[in-house]
């Protein structure tokens, strides 16, 4: 059994989807559903600089105590990689964000096999900046 129930609920999502084709698109879908960022929170300090693509995350503190983030891409399969990512660290404290394992999603995903090595150092530069958002905000 997987340890977080969210990271469970998208890899049983993505189950139901027959082939990586399928995938691309529901990836492509739930970054064209991913709300637009403010554009005064794509700065330097929230660009993911090992990206071959243009990624920008934030995070911002509720008032719950919890983490609030938003993002943008440039490039569709990615900013769905985003949008999977800004929900899944969303409405969580720094110490359940920093818990997560997002190795767990992304070989449930089987991402690994789909997306090049270049993309795949990409998404992990991603996670790295949103946990390291997290545990600056939670210092």
């Amino acid at each position: 059994m997987h340890q977080d129930a969210a990271i469970q609920a998208i890899i049983d999502d993505f189950d139901l989807l027959d082939d990586w084709d399928q995938r691309y698109q529901y990836l492509v879908e739930l970054g064209e559903r991913l709300p637009a960022m403010d554009p005064a929170d794509k700065t330097e300090d929230n660009r993911v600089i090992e990206c071959m693509s243009l990624v920008h995350v934030a995070a911002r503190p509720s008032e719950a105590g919890r983490l609030v983030y938003a993002g943008d891409c440039d490039t569709a399969i990615i900013k769905g990689v985003v949008a999977l990512l800004v929900g899944l660290f969303s409405n969580r404290t720094p110490a359940e964000i920093a818990a997560l394992d997002v190795d767990e999603l992304f070989s449930g995903l089987a991402l690994d096999e789909h997306l090049s090595p270049n993309r795949h150092v990409g998404v992990f530069a991603i996670v790295n900046k949103m946990q390291r958002q997290a545990a600056a905000l939670g210092a």
